[in-house]
């Protein structure tokens, strides 16, 4: 298979296709993926969002991986919904250090009635700032989807986590159907798809492949596809989990990137634990999104600062907003690198 060939938007992938890519050399793969990139994005441009935990801690799903579930006794601190201007002053931080898209997650299972009111308003303020608006909430009934949509939701993370096969080993509380109607309904109103996965849980080969079958043979691709590398948190099922192999991990990075062109393939919770080494590779491989700043919901991420000195010694800059990416706000993001490289935190990779 070329990769021109690949480049098409298909909606009929088989298993047997996408496992022969998972299994092909793996400079094959790179050069595949890497092919298929270029022909859609400006392969040193990242697209950078901003995480926030908006309600943390005591979720009733029992998903195994979860430091938030109620279910493990995992020493996270429960936190209430947060208040609408703490939430707003944290989204203006990320937006003066360069994010693009702030992202809010809420540990529910699904967002109550009297919750509802106070998450509408937080999608109001973040996009009156100027930034693309995301949330994870859990399943939504298709009011709530298009309550979302009315109040300016840009973006709905809803992961599939793995395969339809492998998902009752992880979770138990919620069902996958569950999962792919709730994407339905956020497609139906006019919001964008933010689905992805996880891998390190245990799964097999056949389970990485059909969960981007899942996503890729959508009627629509998602947007961005968030790629995970399992967070070991002790006190869940699986804080022993077998460590997955990087080269792995790089090859669901690529075979993501040429069954879905056009999507953000973002390279998502894990960064922590990778080299840059690896990160470089993830790049290269079609990875063009991240998220950026101290944590991801409750797990830690690399700090701003490192993620713009690898930026810089990689020759990549962060990708504006399309809805704003005119001369005025490309030279704001640019200049704030600049600022980035020139302060004392920033040393010279090439000294």
């Amino acid at each position: 298979m070329s990769a021109s060939t690949s480049a098409t938007l298909r909606h009929d992938w088989s298993l047997a296709e996408v496992k022969a890519l998972f299994v092909q050399p793996f400079n094959d793969l790179l050069f595949q993926a890497q092919t298929v990139h270029r022909a859609h994005f400006n392969a040193n441009r990242v697209q950078v969002s901003t995480l926030l935990s908006i309600k943390t801690g005591a979720c009733p799903e029992d998903c195994k991986y979860c430091p938030q579930s109620g279910h493990y006794n995992t020493g996270l601190e429960k936190e209430k919904l947060m208040e609408v201007q703490k939430v707003l002053e944290e989204a203006a931080r990320a937006k003066a250090i360069g994010s693009t898209r702030f992202c809010m997650g809420a540990a529910w299972k699904h967002p109550s009635a009297k919750d509802m009111p106070y998450v509408l308003k937080m999608v109001e303020g973040v996009k009156a700032m100027g930034l693309e608006t995301c949330m994870t909430l859990g399943r939504l009934d298709q009011e709530q989807t298009e309550a979302l949509a009315k109040a300016g939701l840009d973006y709905y993370n809803h992961n599939l986590d793995t395969s339809p096969e492998f998902y009752g080993s992880i979770i138990t509380t919620r069902t996958y159907s569950e999962r792919l109607q709730t994407l339905a309904y956020v497609r139906e109103s006019g919001m964008k798809i933010c689905s992805g996965g996880i891998l390190g849980m245990g799964e097999s080969l056949d389970d990485r492949a059909n969960l981007l079958i899942q996503l890729a043979n959508l009627p629509e691709h998602p947007e961005s596809v968030p790629i995970n590398m399992l967070v070991k948190v002790a006190g869940t099922p699986l804080e022993n989990a077998e460590d997955i192999d990087p080269f792995d991990f790089i090859r669901m990075l690529a075979v993501a990137r040429i069954l879905m062109p056009q999507s953000h393939v973002r390279l998502s919770a894990g960064r922590e634990a990778m080299n840059e080494q690896m990160q470089a590779l993830a790049f290269f491989a079609g990875a063009n999104s991240i998220f950026y700043g101290d944590k991801l919901l409750t797990t830690a991420n690399p700090q701003a600062d490192k993620d713009m000195q690898l930026f810089a010694r990689l020759g990549i800059q962060p990708e504006a907003r399309e809805e704003h990416a005119d001369e005025v706000h490309q030279a704001a993001i640019e200049q704030a690198l600049v600022e980035q490289k020139s302060s004392e935190q920033f040393y010279n990779a090439a000294v």
